[in-house]
């Protein structure tokens, strides 16, 4: 038999997928060479498998609810003492996602396979955290398998929670800034070039409110398709320079100087943090490896920078309140609260003390931020609109004037 191409799928020791091409004359070698190598075949074909390219986006709305489902599902089945591969394949056939289905059929197979659920679990890092992952180890080493996944049901839980109710609070005030601005678009582009008709052949004087927003509107006809494609394009390239390490530090630094705005994003940080930790930490993961692991789950580069200096510290043997007070960018309260739960010996139940504070003051601060931005918008539109509608009523008395 002639030498083919055929494509592979394989899971190493430590959960890592790897892909790629191995020139056999069959499968089985291809499968005995992967085996040689410490890895775990799990798919070789001459086609690449389809069913495991699929990607579902790591922060995409549709995963984040399949990945709460089928923890909260799980949980409760372990629970309730349903074996696990019993347990898995009941929630494939509850999940309503197509596509998150095929996930979890997939683990399922893979665990069949004879894979840890860790492992199993690792086929699939779009969709499933290292935080996820290694506190599924850890339980499946404990034997509290059941345990763990009701405290990652309680994880997934609060934060999509939280990420929810940011979302859910900005909606409001984006939208009177699209509708304001739009409507100010439509007034300009349309509505105020035929009210100008009527001063064209007219040499009567037009009093300088109306003549500004007739010259303005006259600009934003000839020019204004010139600065929303400068506008288009400036989006697209600071799009483009925030997914480089070096834009992504620039753009979380600046967040976070944002009055008031940039407090509420501190605290979700912050929150997010103390959540992962206080999971982590109550699985009896070690606490350099949380820190690590916690570091990656937060979306804001120069504090998730910063948790490397605690992680320094606590390698020192200083503790992780004092490393986390010197980096200077965690709210004050988070450190005194880590230095207690250091002191009595109960730093899982105080990193989650430390979530529900700052999960509380998020949800606080975003609502001082709208209560802020929500009427300085209605202000700032309501202002342009008016200005608008007085040019409008001046030309219009003048033109009286002249006919009396």
């Amino acid at each position: 038999m002639p030498a083919a191409s055929f494509h592979f799928r394989a899971v190493t020791s430590d959960g890592k997928v790897r892909s790629g091409t191995i020139t056999a004359e069959t499968d089985k070698f291809v499968a005995r060479e992967l085996r040689k190598q410490g890895l775990t075949p799990i798919y070789v074909g001459l086609e690449p498998k389809k069913g495991f390219e699929l990607k579902l986006p790591s922060f995409g709305g549709s995963s984040r609810r399949g990945v709460l489902f089928f923890t909260q599902e799980i949980s409760t089945l372990l629970n309730s003492g349903v074996p696990l591969d019993r347990a898995l394949a009941i929630t494939s056939e509850l999940t309503e996602q197509v596509a998150f289905r095929l996930v979890v059929q997939d683990v399922l197979r893979v665990l069949k396979g004879g894979r840890s659920l860790a492992d199993s679990l690792a086929t699939h890092p779009d969709q499933f955290s290292d935080l996820y992952i290694n506190m599924v180890r850890a339980g499946e080493a404990s034997g509290s398998l059941a345990a763990v996944f009701e405290r990652l049901a309680e994880f997934e839980r609060t934060r999509d929670e939280l990420r929810n109710y940011i979302i859910g609070s900005m909606v409001y005030p984006a939208l009177l800034c699209v509708v304001g601005l739009g409507s100010i678009l439509v007034l300009m582009y349309f509505v105020v070039p035929r009210f100008a008709s009527v001063f064209q052949d007219s040499h009567m004087r037009i009093p300088l409110p109306t003549k500004i927003m007739l010259e303005t509107s006259a600009f934003v006809q000839n020019y204004g398709w010139i600065f929303i494609t400068a506008a288009i394009v400036g989006a697209l390239a600071m799009q483009s320079f925030i997914k480089t390490p070096k834009g992504r530090m620039w753009w979380d630094t600046h967040r976070l100087r944002i009055p008031v705005l940039g407090d509420a994003l501190r605290k979700a940080e912050t929150a997010r943090f103390a959540r992962a930790m206080s999971t982590l930490v109550a699985n009896s993961v070690p606490l350099v490896q949380s820190i690590h692991i916690a570091r990656g789950i937060l979306n804001n580069q120069k504090i998730a920078r910063s948790l490397e200096l605690v992680s320094q510290g606590v390698k020192r043997g200083e503790g992780i309140a004092g490393p986390l007070k010197r980096t200077g960018e965690f709210p004050p309260l988070a450190s005194h609260l880590l230095s207690v739960g250091e002191e009595t010996g109960r730093l899982d139940h105080m990193f989650a003390r430390m979530a529900d504070i700052y999960e509380t003051d998020t949800k606080n601060a975003i609502k001082r931020f709208t209560s802020l931005f929500e009427p300085l918008i209605i202000l700032v539109l309501g202002l342009m609109v008016g200005a608008l509608i007085l040019s409008m009523l001046l030309a219009i008395t003048s033109i009286n004037d002249v006919a009396v």
